[in-house]
């Protein structure tokens, strides 16, 4: 029961970040390298972001040890679905997860606003990219859904 609402919620919560996402990545390139002036909103877009980002991690961390597709065993490694879930889905999602927090700290900390949201805009983008390319997306054949 509690692994299906929180696979159920991992997967619900993606749409979410992939929306804001693309909301953060549009405003952080207008703000940076289309001289756009709404500095305020792109931060708490950023904000919304990286929260929604590490709420998505919290809650994968959690599936990660309670999935029954997560198997602790050398012969997970030889099926690709098992191997997926159990080194290729965390390993990158973690990697992307560092890069949006690296982003989100240095742009905080940039004496030039415009500077700080186009590496800003960098890490978001790499980021963003790693995560869309480690879901398990139902075309891939690793047994998630669309929902």
């Amino acid at each position: 029961m509690l692994y299906n609402i929180l696979n159920h919620s991992h997967s619900g919560l993606r749409w979410v970040l992939i929306l804001v996402f693309i909301l953060s990545l549009t405003g952080l390139y207008r703000v940076a390298f289309a001289n756009k002036k709404c500095y305020s909103a792109v931060k708490r877009l950023g904000l919304i972001t990286l929260i929604t980002v590490h709420l998505q991690l919290i809650i994968g961390l959690i599936l990660y040890f309670i999935s029954p597709l997560v198997i602790f065993s050398s012969s997970s490694m030889k099926d690709s679905v098992l191997r997926f879930y159990l080194v290729e889905h965390i390993s990158l999602m973690v990697i992307a997860i560092v890069l949006i927090t690296v982003g989100y700290s240095l742009s905080k900390k940039a004496e030039d606003e415009i500077k700080g949201f186009r590496k800003q805009f960098w890490y978001y983008l790499i980021g963003f990219l790693l995560i869309i390319v480690s879901i398990p997306w139902p075309f891939r054949n690793l047994g998630a859904a669309w929902f």
